[in-house]
């Protein structure tokens, strides 16, 4: 199995990011490396998505540093991220329920056929339906009879896949998964939490947002807590507890 490489792949020093006289994050400090998972964990209104938003350039932070590999980069806007290989898998999934899976893993990036019909901008449907099944094949995913399918008749969890899938496209990096069990069944759970982990081995640096203690537990490597804007703690889940998690998340563990 892939462990995580000594420098972190993405690291962020001193992260800040306001809202008029509201400060959303105040010196934050994030790390992941290849083949890690970092769950990303705290309250509502603890500043986990626009922690995630800054590191996807959405809502780049006031002040910041941030390096890749080691060298000096910039997070100001998307394609900012995108050059560098950190893909987005927002709650929302942002699917289309009335396409079927193939066109929703290529929604925007569709591929067009060479030769004479290209001018007529026809869409090479054989070689993205190849590309889909290769690229869920590789994922490990037996949960879709076809790649056929309309996203609309499928359950959350083969969603879940495809929203993964569809960003696994551009050969990402890192990969960052905002709340991807949410309102999910036992199954469906097992389904995203072993595809977390088959990113994971394929090398990827994984970041999770999640309120599922359980499910941090069982796929991420380290934890980080943030409080109203700031991190306040980092666990390994090796070597803590669930108890000690939550009591960092809810500031129980400063009650004396």
């Amino acid at each position: 199995m892939t462990t995580a490489t000594a420098t972190p792949l993405l690291e962020l020093k001193g992260v800040t990011k306001r809202f008029g006289a509201v400060e959303a994050l105040t010196d934050v400090d994030f790390e992941v490396s290849a083949g890690e998972v970092v769950a990303l964990v705290g309250d509502n209104g603890a500043g986990k998505s626009t922690l995630i938003k800054a590191i996807a350039g959405i809502q780049p932070g006031d002040d910041y540093d941030a390096r890749w590999d080691g060298e000096e980069v910039h997070l100001n806007t998307p394609q900012d991220a995108g050059r560098l290989g950190i893909a987005t898998v927002y709650q929302d999934l942002a699917l289309s329920d009335n396409l079927d899976v193939v066109a929703n893993l290529f929604l925007g990036q569709e591929k067009v056929e060479d030769g004479p019909t290209r001018v007529l901008r026809a869409l090479d449907e054989i070689e993205m339906e190849q590309r889909s099944v290769d690229l869920l094949r590789q994922l490990a995913v037996r949960t879709l009879r076809s790649v056929r399918t309309e996203v609309g008749t499928l359950s959350g969890g083969q969603r879940q896949t495809v929203a993964i899938a569809r960003s696994m496209l551009g050969d990402p990096k890192i990969v960052m998964l905002d709340e991807p069990t949410a309102a999910l069944g036992v199954a469906q759970t097992r389904q995203v939490l072993d595809l977390i982990l088959r990113l994971k081995e394929r090398g990827l640096g994984v970041v999770l947002i999640s309120h599922n203690v359980l499910d941090v537990f069982e796929v991420s490597d380290r934890v980080i807590v943030l409080r109203l804007g700031k991190r306040v703690a980092t666990f390994e889940t090796a070597k803590t507890s669930q108890d000690e998690v939550v009591a960092a998340i809810t500031g129980a563990d400063q009650v004396r």
